[in-house]
């Protein structure tokens, strides 16, 4: 009896005690910002205090009034437009120099003219912050346990080593698209693993695998030629002599935002976490006129078109020429779209500032899904079981839907030179071809087949390394290699020089018992 009352007193005590632990966010742009946010809700509920570092000139990232959420606001020296106008040269010049094995060289020429401005910014950031004593002071009287960085933007691992604390790293992959490679330490064999930014698949021909082969190492040359100039400010910093990778190489865990479902069978290593489709959720209701709209297509359905939140609006006349093609299908469509009215527009398409993608492509209704190849937008296809027309743009895009094209759940159509039939073509092609959903419906089996929901596991290994102080057990010993011990040439060349040795060491004896031989049958004739 005295037993129950103690242990009943000792659950009461602890009715008001938070078990939450202090995490600090260092964010990046755009959608990705829109992926952190899911897991800092997460987080949230899981009763932690999340604080996140945001630029005075930050273009997506808006403070809350949630009490659990803490925005560090940081002067730089700039505002909103810049940052718009970095990502806006940064959409153009991808557009018009899209890669492709003819234009390689001049894409990665044009790209670092963009990447060095990007690098300047991403300086500021990281000085808004490193250079403020009165916020560093505040930080480490913070009591955090962890951060999560997205690296696109460096800095979030150096602030972090210098508050003492672990950090995570959430991404797609890195805009060097060689990080993990370098400084992951994730093995990469050029011969059935497709290079970030090639469109290539597992399954290469051998012309495929030679521009696949070029392609890394061009990849290669980029990191060492732009992305290496971050290690002088890194060992700047941190006060001693550092690189970029080295200090990356030290994150607990790399949370990947693919899975299976999207990925082609490759190795990884144990600190490497799949969490693609963390934001996908069950659809909800729809709004009442979009409900309407949605249930007058009939039998016929819908037909949902989004090319993402970077891309507002086009030129009139590629806004004509996809007007119509919509035009000329029977399904209705929801066509997220904020530029000029096209007048080709037909009467059974509707143009929304915004709309509720998840829930759209979670209706019943929906048949086909427009889209510019977003991870987001791919994963909540992926998730509903909806087939995909793609009409990829830049960064990840293209590679997003040739994955998808090679596990037959999209057609491609190239916006730079696509014509209304193209898209008319594509559309009917996902729509009317049963295969298509089919492919789609295989995929949404495996994406919701998992022991533990992509989110939980996300929340999951950043409580991991709250409780442990890090996972270091998961880190491979190759971070502790230099680059040629890595790649073995030492034992290469050891072995070498044996087998040289020996080499020598036996021509030598021939040569020995080959003299001796002469002279003894010399003797032998003179006697």
């Amino acid at each position: 009896m005295l037993t129950n009352i103690l242990l009943l007193s000792l659950q009461i005590s602890l009715l008001g005690t938070s078990l939450g632990g202090n995490i600090l966010i260092w964010p990046m742009e755009g959608s990705h910002w829109l992926n952190v946010k899911i897991i800092i809700d997460a987080l949230i509920e899981k009763e932690h205090n999340v604080t996140v570092l945001v630029a005075s000139g930050a273009l997506f990232i808006t403070p809350t009034s949630n009490p659990s959420l803490t925005f560090e606001i940081y002067e730089v020296p700039f505002g909103k437009e810049r940052i718009a106008g970095v990502i806006r040269n940064f959409v153009l010049t991808w557009l018009e120099n899209r890669p492709s094995p003819s234009t390689m060289w001049t894409f990665y020429h044009e790209m670092a003219k963009v990447i060095k401005d990007f690098h300047i910014v991403s300086k500021e950031l990281c000085d808004g912050v490193l250079k403020n004593g009165k916020l560093m002071e505040k930080l480490k009287k913070g009591n955090f346990e962890v951060l999560l960085s997205d690296p696109v933007f460096p800095c979030g691992d150096i602030i972090a080593i210098k508050l003492g604390i672990p950090f995570i790293y959430s991404l797609r992959f890195s805009p060097a698209s060689t990080v993990e490679k370098h400084c992951g330490k994730v093995p990469y064999p050029p011969s059935y693993v497709p290079a970030i930014l090639s469109e290539l698949t597992d399954q290469m021909s051998f012309a495929d695998r030679v521009r696949n082969f070029i392609s890394y190492h061009l990849q290669d040359y980029i990191f060492e030629t732009l992305w290496k100039q971050w290690d002088s400010y890194y060992s700047t910093a941190l006060g001693r002599p550092t690189t970029l990778c080295e200090t990356m190489g030290k994150a607990e865990i790399w949370l990947i935002r693919t899975y299976w479902d999207f990925e082609f069978p490759r190795p990884y290593l144990p600190n490497f976490e799949f969490v693609g489709g963390l934001h996908c959720k069950p659809a909800k209701p729809l709004p009442k006129e979009m409900e309407e709209f949605v249930q007058s297509s009939g039998e016929d359905g819908v037909v949902v078109f989004s090319l993402g939140s970077m891309v507002k609006n086009l030129t009139d006349e590629k806004a004509d020429l996809i007007a119509s093609a919509l035009a000329q299908i029977p399904q209705k469509v929801l066509w997220r779209y904020k530029g000029k009215i096209p007048t080709s527009l037909g009467s059974n398409t509707r143009l929304f500032d915004w709309i509720p993608q998840n829930d759209l492509l979670g209706h019943p209704k929906t048949k086909a899904f427009i889209t510019h190849g977003g991870t987001n937008g791919i994963y909540e296809a992926i998730y509903h079981g909806i087939p995909m027309v793609g009409v990829p743009m830049f960064a990840d895009q293209p590679d997003n839907i040739a994955h998808m094209k090679a596990k037959g759940a999209a057609v491609e159509v190239n916006m730079n030179t696509m014509t209304s039939a193209d898209l008319l073509r594509a559309l009917r092609t996902v729509i009317n071809d049963p295969s298509y959903k089919e492919n789609a419906m295989r995929l949404s089996r495996i994406h919701h087949d998992q022991p533990v929901k992509p989110l939980d596991r996300a929340v999951f290994w950043i409580e991991f390394v709250m409780r442990h102080k890090g996972a270091k057990h998961l880190r491979v010993a190759a971070h502790d290699l230099t680059w040629f011990q890595y790649h073995s040439l030492d034992v290469i060349g050891f072995l070498l020089a044996c087998a040289s040795a020996a080499i020598l060491l036996v021509v030598k004896c021939c040569f020995f018992s080959f003299r001796k031989f002469c002279k003894t049958g010399k003797k032998k004739k003179r006697e």
